[in-house]
């Protein structure tokens, strides 16, 4: 380890953990030696087995019972006596066999003697120990300099040496945080508060910053309330960034903060009663991994203290969450925001805002998905979640990780699971064969470094993107990391003497407890416990196996001795059962071997789980769908469950969640509102992913009942006027809508005497639609308090928060009362628009204009400034010039005569800021010149509707404009445009996030639109088509066009290379004017017409011309075919082929050779050959309606070869071929077989004595067809059980003595060169193999019985469902009565009893079982004789 030292050992001043003699003296002639200490003296001890190994280092560090350092310990007796001795080993082995030893020994017999020389001793030790301390700290200080002096070897990410304590105080003391941190170069270090950097030039005497010799610290005077905060300090330098976080909390000495009490049971304390409610929350949330996402909620308390601080915590799927750098929390004082920074699939989860107050705590829940990054190779998988580590020993550490719900389409091969040194960004790959086991033993680790992992998916496509890194582990034993968690010790100058056992030259005896802990095809994990025996140093491990049944043990790590008590092996053959033991080793040597483990076949002992039951939709919301299913059957160490959806005919299946979810029940968000979708579900465990459930039911996406909610209470309310007995009130529309819209508003008052409120008293009945409200019938001079609830369908919300206490008194200033009402509209990164309306209450004389304030939202009160220095008439105003991003407040304020009145009530912060997918309105001028104004908007709700207004007043003249909307789309049309209609035009999308826009029509824009309305209404010339070519009979050339429509008047000129030319023998022109057709026709092409070819058009002032080009190639190629019609011409005066010879399968599998002729006469002769052989004339010849046939009817490989036609007559004759061998017969088979496959019948299942048969017929067979029979997509190996055939047409499949086994999906495929066709049918759930109606036996063939007898038969029967029981009497039905009786029991026993039989019941009878697999009967004959006729004769 070259210059650098384990990460829990930096915090240290004095780090090393002992000294022998020999190192300490190596170390001072080593810093004598050479004035520069390299940092590369340091090496990393060698840990293998040699005769003389350096023991490990003990720690000098004494902790008390909660693990807190409280100084150094020095050792008396550390395993050699050369500490009190001061021989060395050898040395001392001499000494001892001599006499003088022996004396010496004896000389301290006595107990006084002893005792000296053991005081002497322990001072000699401890001032020894104190000195090589000392030594040590000054060789330390000395490395650290030179390190200095060579950056490379120092430069390293910020740590915090000591972190930043959180502190609570009294208001008005001062607090002072600080921190000590280290790193190479020197980190930047910044301050935050809630997130927020620091500024001490910004408030100044406020903070004070400082930094001075790597300790850094933040001191705010005089606290106040608003000082509590969370506190962040981080540190930054070209290696990295490290943040730490404090809090401090000020209390108030007068009233102190009491503690948090069960939210269970609401109490009041002090008189008060908090009442919480959480609005303006956040919705379920869809994200992308790498993106940033917030979440936020407004939280209103009442009543609102200025210094209450309620406790406000996010949840992430019930588990609180912490600050760190993926996830930012910020309080404002109103509102709580949760800020992911860097999305990944972890993040995925049901996320839970609780904000706790002294009377109980109020929480909000929504979930957020998180979908994959886009892969960055096609095809490859997504990205491995929540990689974990397990485990951790000094070299050894188990990563676990869960598989990802998206594969790429190609089932994952494996993982990849790589490692990085903390401090480092070299990435390490630590398997070199993809493992499908979500668990991995790393092994081969350095002792005291710290590790991050990652793990990647593989499939045939690719390697996805890696996972989200695991958290920091380091390779340690866990007694040392428990120990190492606290901070580092201070020098106290206090040393602790501590005793050991000396333990040196003792072979440590065998581990216990051995046991394989982990066991797949991959690896086999290995744990045991180390040798009981205490004060043993340098333990190390070897481990060996051996195969089951033998007894040759081989050891498995041969070089270097393990120092964990964990190991991994791999290389194990699959299937092969071995016994394992471990061996420990240290310097006294290796010891015995621990018990073997039982014998452990090496294979994955964890099954994937099986496939979840029956899956479940229930309808939610309008975008949102309920899943439940049954859970996977004895599943173990289960995960989770994916969830996939699909539109129904899709087959495109998308998953509902993208970190597995461990209940039976998921909300899927996100759908199409009125698509039907299926679903499926997998479960996953650490051995892999099931197979998928059974598709669901398809289910609707349609909200379901009680979607809605009631609104949010309104707030803001002020006073607009106020007379003897009434007050108008005003306030501002809640929040939340609840989804529906506000169908209107409840005012409730109250009087207030002496302070006390007295009881709510209804205001109006019926409900308002306005936001203002006249309260009649007050008392004058008393003073009232109001609240308002807003209702829409789903029922009325819950009050506001009560007003301000009003005086009822009448107004008598002469200046207006305040504007009310405003509104924000069509937010933009530069401008707005705000709205009010005018005030209730004029003054002395009627209001004359505005006036716009405008402030920052953050600004202080003395920021107000005007919008506008000339009253504003209207009671509207774009605002512009602001500054993108930032947020601002308004108010308005009306003037008359008198002079400027009231100010309104501030409207809420909003930002200058486009929000995306914000669109504007479009003027459009159509091709009829109508003129129309168009708005779009890509976030509407069902419920969602356009509002057209203008100048922001609602349209009433309908007449002037026509409103049309669909979809998404709204546009207004101006039915006759003129100076009426200029004004500004706003559209308004409702139930959205604020989706509007405007347009200002002014006169000069008008006139530009009617001038574009004109020139559409008269335009140029249109064209219906260019100018083309085209080729006549005889291989003339055609140039044409087609305009829409012209005048009698209309004129054309013909150029040709910018020359007129006109008709004449080479140029022939035509102008249709009521179809608008013009053309130029030329006899044949020369070189020389090689050029451009323009038309001309003119109609009065209307003008168009359209030109074609004709030169190089594609004049060749024109001119070419104009040639080649020539000819065609003159073939075509003979007999000739309209239609060469080409062929034809009928659906009757009839192959007919088939080509078309024209021009024939009676002497016309069309001969046939095959192989220039000559075809007789037979049956299989046919000529009608100008078509030659020749038919195959049962073609086969004989009938290959080329044919041909020949047309003959004494005007010429016309050959067509026709190649039918190789493939051109290949492909005729082909075209067979499909029509063949075609034609077949579905496949159909019948019962036969043998067992059962699938068959299906076609309309024609061919030996050459190509048939497979499959069952479970498997090609059916055939035997004397199983077999197939073909009778006739019919292809069949016998399987005798069906069983159990055989149920299931069997298909036949039909090659036929392309995709072929396959036909299935399903026996599971059929029934046929052993639910078909038998009847088992029982009955007799003939039953003789004398006169008078009963006569009694019973058979059994079977089938599922049970079957249907008749009985027949010479084919005729019979039914139970007194002489008969029939019965039918338990389903399975048929009886047939005839208490006195006479000769009339002589007669065949038959039992009919029948149910809807089968039917099967049984027959019987019973004869009647009387015993006094002779021989017995039957009747």
């Amino acid at each position: 380890m070259s210059g650098s030292i384990p990460f829990y050992q930096k915090h240290h001043l004095h780090y090393d953990r002992g000294y022998r003699s020999k190192e300490t003296q190596s170390k001072v002639s080593q810093y004598q030696a050479s004035s520069r200490y390299s940092a590369s003296a340091h090496q990393t001890p060698d840990h293998r087995l040699s005769p003389s190994p350096k023991r490990a280092k003990p720690t000098y560090l004494a902790v008390d019972k909660d693990n807190q350092i409280i100084g150094y310990v020095v050792p008396i007796f550390r395993g050699s006596q050369e500490f009190a001795t001061g021989l060395s080993d050898t040395e001392e082995a001499r000494v001892r066999d001599t006499a003088a030893y022996m004396a010496r020994r004896d000389l301290f017999t006595s107990g006084l003697e002893m005792e000296r020389s053991e005081l002497i001793s322990r001072k000699e030790t401890m001032r020894e120990s104190a000195e090589r301390i000392t030594l040590n700290k000054r060789i330390h200080e000395h490395e650290e300099h030179f390190k200095r002096m060579n950056e490379d070897s120092l430069m390293h990410a910020p740590e915090f040496v000591i972190k930043p304590r959180s502190h609570t105080v009294w208001e008005k003391q001062c607090v002072r945080l600080h921190c000590t941190v280290s790193g190479w170069p020197d980190p930047r270090v910044v301050w935050y508060k809630n997130n927020v950097a620091l500024d001490p030039l910004a408030n100044p005497g406020k903070y004070k910053i400082e930094s001075r010799y790597s300790v850094h610290s933040l001191e705010i005077n005089k606290c106040d309330f608003d000082d509590t905060a969370q506190y962040r300090v981080s540190a930054m330098n070209s290696q990295g960034e490290l943040s730490a976080f404090a809090s401090v909390v000020v209390k108030s000495r007068f009233h102190p903060i009491p503690q948090l009490i069960s939210c269970q049971h609401p109490v009041s304390e002090y008189g008060i009663t908090f009442q919480t409610h959480i609005v303006d929350k956040f919705g379920v949330s869809f994200g992308r991994e790498g993106e940033t996402m917030s979440l936020g909620c407004t939280v209103i308390i009442y009543p609102a203290l200025h210094r209450y601080q309620p406790e406000v915590e996010w949840y992430r799927d019930d588990v609180l969450l912490s600050p760190s750098k993926w996830t930012h929390m910020h309080w404002s004082g109103d509102r709580a925001t949760l800020t992911l920074t860097h999305l990944n699939k972890e993040d995925e989860g049901l996320y839970t805002l609780r904000v706790t107050t002294k009377s109980g705590y109020e929480t909000y829940s929504a979930y957020v998905f998180v979908r994959d990054a886009d892969a960055e190779v096609e095809g490859a998988p997504a990205a491995p979640l929540d990689v974990r580590c397990l485990d951790a020993n000094k070299d050894y550490i188990i990563v676990a990780w869960k598989q990802p719900a998206v594969d790429g389409g190609n089932s994952i091969l494996g993982y990849f699971v790589d490692r990085c040194e903390v401090g480092t960004t070299h990435w390490i790959q630590c398997n070199d064969t993809p493992v499908k086991f979500a668990r991995f033993p790393v092994t081969g680790l350095v002792e005291g470094r710290s590790y991050i992992f990652r793990v990647r998916a593989v499939n045939k496509s690719g390697i996805s993107r890696p996972s989200r890194v695991s958290e920091p582990v380091a390779a340690m034993d866990p007694a040392d990391r428990a120990r190492m968690r606290g901070t580092s010790a201070p020098w106290t100058g206090q040393i602790i003497v501590t005793e050991e056992e000396p333990a040196e030259g003792i072979v440590p005896s065998k581990p216990c407890d051995l046991q394989v802990t982990e066991a797949t095809k991959n690896y086999v994990v290995l744990s045991w416990k180390p040798p009981g025996e205490k004060g043993l140093e340098g333990v190390m491990y070897y481990v060996e196996k051996c195969v089951s049944g033998t007894d040759s043990w081989q050891r498995v790590n041969t070089e270097i001795p393990v120092k964990s008590p964990r190991f991994a092996l791999f290389d194990l053959a699959e299937g092969k059962a071995y016994r394992f033991r471990v061996r420990c080793c240290n310097s006294a040597g290796v010891g015995e071997p621990s018990d073997p483990t039982e014998a452990t076949t090496v294979g994955d002992k964890l099954d994937i789980p099986s496939a979840p039951g029956k899956v479940i939709p229930t309808r939610n919301t309008d975008t949102s769908v309920v899943v439940s299913w049954e859970a996977s059957c004895n599943a173990k160490e289960l995960v989770g469950y994916y969830i996939e959806g699909s539109i129904v005919g899709s087959n495109v299946w998308e998953p509902c969640n993208n970190k597995p979810v461990n209940v039976t029940r998921f909300i899927c968000h996100g759908l199409i509102t009125g698509e039907k979708y299926v679903f499926r579900v997998r479960a996953v465990n650490a051995a892999g992913i099931s197979q998928f459930s059974q598709e669901s039911e398809a289910v609707e996406v349609k909200a379901a009942i009680g979607e809605y909610t009631s609104p949010a209470p309104p707030y803001g309310i002020t006073i607009l006027e106020c007379v003897r007995d009434s007050m108008v009130l005003a306030w501002k529309q809640p929040t939340f809508i609840g989804g529906a819209d506000i169908t209107g508003y409840f005012v409730d008052y109250r009087e207030v005497i002496d302070g006390v409120p007295g009881k709510w008293h209804e205001a109006n009945i019926k409900a308002v639609s306005e936001r203002a409200y006249r309260v009649s019938d007050l008392k004058e001079n008393k003073k009232y308090q109001f609240q308002v609830r807003a209702a829409n369908m789903a029922g009325v919300g819950i009050p506001s928060l009560p007003s301000n206490t009003f005086l009822c008194e009448e107004w008598t200033i002469a200046v207006p009362g305040p504007p009310h009402d405003l509104q924000i509209r069509e937010a933009r990164n530069d401008s707005l628009v705000l709205l009010w309306k005018p005030p209730v209450y004029q003054g002395r004389d009627p209001v004359n204009g505005f006036y716009v304030d405008i402030k920052e939202a953050d600004a202080p009160e003395e920021a107000w400034r005007g919008v506008n220095t000339k009253a504003l008439e209207k009671t509207y105003t774009k605002i512009k010039d602001l500054k993108e991003g930032e947020k601002y407040v308004f108010r308005v304020r009306a003037q008359n005569k008198a002079g400027v009145g009231k100010v309104s009530d501030v409207t809420e912060p909003v930002p200058a800021l486009t929000k995306p997918g914000t669109k504007e309105i479009v003027v459009d001028v159509d091709d009829d010149g109508v003129i129309s104004l168009n708005f779009e908007c890509g976030n509407m709700t069902p419920d969602s509707k356009f509002v057209w207004s203008k100048n922001y007043e609602d349209i009433t003249d309908t007449s002037r404009l026509t409103t049309e909307t669909k979809g998404t789309k709204s546009k207004v049309v101006f039915n006759r445009p003129g100076e009426e209609d200029i004004g500004v035009y706003s559209c308004l999308v409702t139930h959205t996030d604020g989706a509007s826009s405007s347009y200002t029509l002014s006169e000069e824009e008008l006139k530009r639109l009617l001038e574009i309305s004109h020139d559409h209404k008269f335009p140029i010339i249109p064209l219906k088509s260019d100018l083309a070519v085209e080729l006549l009979e005889k291989g003339r050339v055609r140039f044409w066009l087609q305009a829409e429509k012209m005048s009698n008047n209309g004129k054309v000129d013909y150029v040709f290379n910018d020359n007129v030319v006109s008709q004449g023998e080479k140029y022939k022109m035509n102008f249709d004017k009521n179809t608008g057709v013009i053309e130029m026709t030329m006899e044949s092409l020369t070189p020389a017409d090689e050029g451009t070819y323009t038309f001309q058009l003119q109609d009065g002032k209307a003008t168009n011309q359209s030109s074609l080009v004709l030169i190089g190639d594609v004049f060749k190629q024109l001119q070419k075919e104009s040639e080649f019609q020539r000819k065609e011409y003159f073939r075509k005066q003979g007999p000739h082929f309209i239609e060469y010879l080409s062929w034809e399968v009928t659906p009757e599998c009839c192959v007919v050779l088939k080509c078309k002729v024209g021009n024939m006469k009676k002497e016309t002769s069309a001969l046939w050959h095959k192989d220039r052989h000559q075809i007789k004339v037979d049956e299989h010849l046919g000529f009608a309606e100008g078509v030659l046939k020749l038919e195959i009817a049962q073609i086969s490989k004989k009938d290959a070869g080329v044919y041909e036609v020949i047309l003959k007559d004494d005007r010429g004759q016309d050959t067509s071929t026709l190649n039918l061998t190789d493939q051109g017969f290949k492909d005729l088979m082909n075209e067979v077989f499909s029509v063949i496959a075609n034609s077949s019948t579905p496949l159909k299942i019948t019962s036969t004595d043998e067992g059962i048969r699938l068959y299906t017929f076609v309309s024609y067979y061919n030996d050459l067809l190509q048939v497979t029979w499959h069952y479970k997509d498997s090609a059916i190996a055939f035997s004397d059980r199983i077999k197939s055939g073909v009778v006739g047409e019919q292809l069949w499949l016998q399987i005798t003595e069906p069983t159990e086994k055989d149920m299931g999906k069997y298909a036949i495929e039909f090659y036929d060169g392309k995709g072929g066709l396959r036909r299935t049918v399903d026996l599971s759930g059929q029934g046929e193999c052993l639910n078909r109606a038998r009847v088992a036996g029982g009955l007799p063939d003939v039953v003789t019985i004398q006169e008078g007898k009963a006569l009694n038969l019973t058979c059994n029967i079977s089938g599922n469902p049970v079957p249907e029981v008749t009985w027949l009497k010479n084919d005729r039905e019979i039914t139970s009565d007194e002489h008969c009786i029939l019965k039918f029991e338990s389903g399975k026993f048929a009886s047939f009893t005839i208490t006195g039989v006479n000769t009339s019941d002589s007669g065949k009878y038959s039992i009919l079982v029948k149910n809807k697999y089968g039917t099967e009967s049984g027959d019987f004959t019973v004869s009647v004789f009387i015993p006094e006729e002779a021989g017995g004769k039957k009747k």
